[in-house]
């Protein structure tokens, strides 16, 4: 059995497992992705081919919003769907192109630098946001019509803003030619490596898989605690819709992966099966869970009509 891996630029990753025997009968399947669970899903998808060889997988990362649009607005076909924010599915997925959407990890918002940014003896958890006020200081945060991770960087500002007294501080800090903006907050590491931006809003997960310095924000602006929900739904941006000059709302919320297998699936019951080892908290929790994400266990979905019978040990159906 030979195993062949193979790396593209653009954040296309596209991995090859088969025989020679059963080369022309190979199953496939195809997973569109949120930027953030690139590492994550390298990792999975890996350890997924050695437990099934014959199998290939494509896998595209792209902001989770830019993914959805690809196939609701370019018509491309895929097979699975995860998501950084389990709502887009809810909001632009189901009911026409997938019926299920399950929750299946959080994360947390963080401002990563390195020992070269400016005010980096000094930035803490607490003078984070004075610091990046600083008109010197250069920062990067992805687009919001493009990738959770910026509309959750508003999001995070805003909470801020209101637990301070500061309304404006979002246009005080993201404000300028000193700020930069990118399709998905993973395009910003490079900025920050070569010394273009000072500091970035990312998640936790991606700055530890990339031993990134962070700062860790209070749980009352990191959209991380469950506890806190009420309190991050004060706050609200107004980002791009599917149709032409419509716009859609989202609140602040506890941060949710979801994950979904699309109703035009070439090859639905591979997916499924993908999906099956992504929950299973042996296998891709546990790689999750290094990884630097908490894996939600069981996963939560709102509806289980059609999910096979081997995947309900791991879901939790919270509309019980």
């Amino acid at each position: 059995m030979k195993h062949v891996l193979k790396l593209f630029s653009g954040s296309i990753i596209l991995f090859f497992a088969f025989s020679c025997a059963h080369k022309q009968n190979q199953e496939a399947i195809t997973i569109f992705h949120a930027g953030s669970l690139s590492y994550p899903i390298a990792e999975i998808t890996a350890a997924y081919l050695a437990e099934n060889p014959g199998v290939a997988i494509y896998t595209e990362a792209a902001g989770s919003v830019a993914s959805i649009r690809k196939i609701t607005e370019l018509g491309r076909q895929a097979d699975l769907l995860a998501s950084a924010d389990h709502h887009l599915i809810d909001q632009l997925l189901i009911p026409e192109h997938a019926d299920h959407n399950i929750r299946f990890a959080t994360n947390s918002i963080v401002i990563a630098y390195n020992e070269r940014s400016l005010h980096s003896g000094h930035i803490n958890s607490h003078n984070w946001a004075e610091t990046l006020m600083d008109t010197e200081v250069h920062i990067g945060s992805s687009d919001p019509d493009a990738d959770p991770c910026g509309y959750r960087t508003l999001l995070c500002l805003q909470l801020e803003g209101l637990r301070t007294g500061k309304d404006n501080l979002t246009g005080l800090i993201l404000s300028g030619k000193r700020h930069y903006l990118r399709p998905k907050e993973t395009d910003l590491i490079a900025l920050l490596e070569t010394g273009t931006i000072d500091y970035m809003f990312i998640y936790e997960s991606v700055a530890i898989q990339h031993g990134m310095r962070h700062i860790k924000l209070s749980d009352s602006v990191n959209l991380s605690n469950p506890a806190l929900t009420d309190w991050y739904a004060q706050s609200k941006v107004m980002i791009r819709g599917t149709e032409p000059g419509s716009q859609l709302e989202i609140k602040g919320e506890p941060i949710t992966y979801g994950i979904t297998v699309l109703k035009n699936a070439a090859n639905e019951k591979r997916a499924w099966d993908f999906v099956n080892f992504v929950l299973n908290p042996d296998k891709g929790g546990k790689i999750l869970k290094a990884s630097g994400q908490q894996p939600v266990y069981p996963a939560q979905v709102n509806d289980i009509a059609g999910i096979p019978d081997e995947i309900m040990i791991y879901i939790q159906n919270t509309n019980q």
